[in-house]
């Protein structure tokens, strides 16, 4: 690997072992075995590196999810976002330590504009990846780019937000997968009776 596969793989091993909060230059340039030129060179900064490897797991981790929500061809949407979220429930406790990392760096974010900006771009990467795959899921010709595909692709980001910050404080406080799939199911039953008789809400 060169010194920015380097660099990211030491980002990645330090960010589950010390935390966003605690890495230094110095941690990054001795796990890496590369220098601190290196570091502004490709990633401008301690923090665009440790944000970059952030982006790369996260990425990771959403294709994971999104082939999990895709494989099976006859599965409606509501049972894609049931998929997905009780698969994002069921893999916290892998990533616990790099789910702290992504707080101890939002905490920061305020103060940084560097950082807010690029996970900003990490949050509009995510929501234009799911808006796809609502677009895919819906089947009828609707394109990705559709206002309401980005809504509901915010509205799942901000469901897995959610799950993972309240699993990081109070882990046997949040439902296993499969109750959060059995209450999602009652939630929707009620909401679309099968005699389809639905008030339609107070304008």
């Amino acid at each position: 690997m060169g010194h920015r596969d380097d660099l990211l793989a030491a980002a990645r091993t330090l960010l589950e072992d010390k935390g966003y909060a605690h890495i230094t230059a110095r941690d990054l340039v001795a796990a890496s075995g590369t220098n601190l030129a290196s570091i502004g060179y490709h990633f401008g900064s301690k923090a665009g590196l440790l944000n970059a490897a952030i982006a790369t797991v996260f990425e990771e981790w959403t294709d994971q999810l999104a082939e999990l929500a895709m494989a099976d061809p006859g599965a409606s949407p509501v049972e894609r976002g049931h998929v997905t979220w009780a698969a994002w429930l069921g893999s916290l406790a892998e990533k616990r330590s790099l789910l702290v990392s992504y707080v101890e760096a939002l905490a920061q974010a305020e103060r940084a504009p560097e950082l807010r900006k690029q996970i900003a771009g990490l949050y509009r990467a995510c929501r234009e990846k799911v808006a796809a795959l609502v677009a895919e899921s819906l089947a009828d010709g609707t394109p990705a780019d559709d206002p309401r595909c980005a809504a509901l692709a915010t509205f799942v980001v901000a469901v897995c937000d959610g799950l993972a910050v309240q699993w990081l404080v109070d882990p046997d406080g949040v439902p296993e997968p499969d109750q959060l799939v059995a209450g999602l199911t009652t939630l929707w039953s009620a909401s679309f009776p099968p005699d389809g008789n639905v008030s339609a809400p107070d304008a």
